[in-house]
C-alpha cells in the first residue's frame, strides 16, 4: 500500500471509479498515468466490489506505476446504498492533494498534459470547479469549463450525474459537441460535491464503512 499524508499539498489527485473493468482499466489506465509536466499528482482507483478481474489486474499495475494507489469498497455493505457517494467517499479520504479531479475509466485524457492545464485553471484560487468535454473525434480540441464557485456548478453535476440503471457510467452532461468527461474539485468543497451524486448515505453508515475499508487494507498491506 502507497504511504499517504494527511496534509493537502499542491497538486492534483485523481479519483475512478471501476466495478468489473478489468479490460477497461487495461486500456485505458496508462493514459491517466502517462500525465507529462511538472504539477505532482496521483491516481486512485476504487474498486467497486469487482468480481472479475479487475483486482488483479490493479494489483499488478501497482508495481508498475508509482503515482497509483489503490483501494475498494466492500459489496453489500449497508441496505440500499448510494454506491457512488460511498466509492468516491473512500477515494477522497486517500487523496493528499489539493484539487481533486473525478474521472471516468470509459473516458480517458486526450491530452498528455491533462494535469498541468486543470493546474493551471486552479492554481489561483478563484475557480472552485472545473468540468472537462473532449470531442467526439480524435484531434478535436477539449473544452475546460471553469466556475467560480461549487454551488454555480452543481446543477450541471447533479444533471449529469443523476442517480441511473446505469450507476457509476451513467448519463453524461452533454456540451456543445463533447461529453462530460471529468469534474475537478477544490479539495475542501470535495465532500459538498459527493452530496451531487445519487442519494444520502447516513453519517454513521459512512463512518462504519470507512473503518472496515481501513482495517482490510491494513491487513492487506
Amino acid at each position: 500500500m502507497n504511504t499517504r499524508t494527511s496534509i493537502p499539498s499542491d497538486g492534483l489527485s485523481v479519483i475512478i471509479i471501476v466495478h468489473n473493468q478489468a479490460a477497461e482499466i487495461e486500456r485505458n489506465l496508462p493514459r491517466f498515468l502517462a500525465a507529462t509536466g511538472e504539477v505532482d499528482y496521483e491516481v486512485i482507483v476504487v474498486d467497486d466490489a469487482s468480481d472479475d478481474a479487475t483486482p488483479d489486474v490493479l494489483q499488478r499495475m501497482k508495481t508498475e506505476h508509482a503515482k497509483l494507489y489503490t483501494t475498494f469498497l466492500p459489496k453489500s455493505v449497508v441496505y440500499n446504498p448510494s454506491r457512488m457517494q460511498l466509492a468516491l467517499s473512500i477515494g477522497m479520504k486517500a487523496t493528499h492533494y489539493s484539487y481533486i479531479m473525478v474521472g471516468n475509466i470509459e473516458q480517458p485524457p486526450v491530452m498528455e498534459d491533462y494535469i498541468s492545464e486543470l493546474y493551471s485553471l486552479t492554481e489561483s484560487g478563484s475557480h472552485e470547479v472545473v468540468l472537462t468535454y473532449s470531442g467526439r473525434r480524435e484531434g478535436d480540441p477539449v473544452t475546460f469549463q471553469t466556475w467560480d464557485t461549487l454551488e454555480d456548478a452543481a446543477p450541471l453535476i447533479r444533471k449529469a450525474e443523476r442517480r441511473t440503471k446505469n450507476r457509476h457510467n451513467g448519463q453524461w452532461l452533454k456540451f456543445r459537441t463533447g461529453k462530460y468527461d471529468a469534474v475537478t474539485v477544490k479539495r475542501q468543497r470535495s465532500l459538498d460535491m459527493i452530496k451531487l451524486f445519487d442519494m444520502k448515505v447516513s453519517r454513521s453508515a459512512l463512518w462504519g464503512l470507512q473503518l472496515e475499508v481501513l482495517w482490510k487494507n491494513l491487513m492487506n498491506r
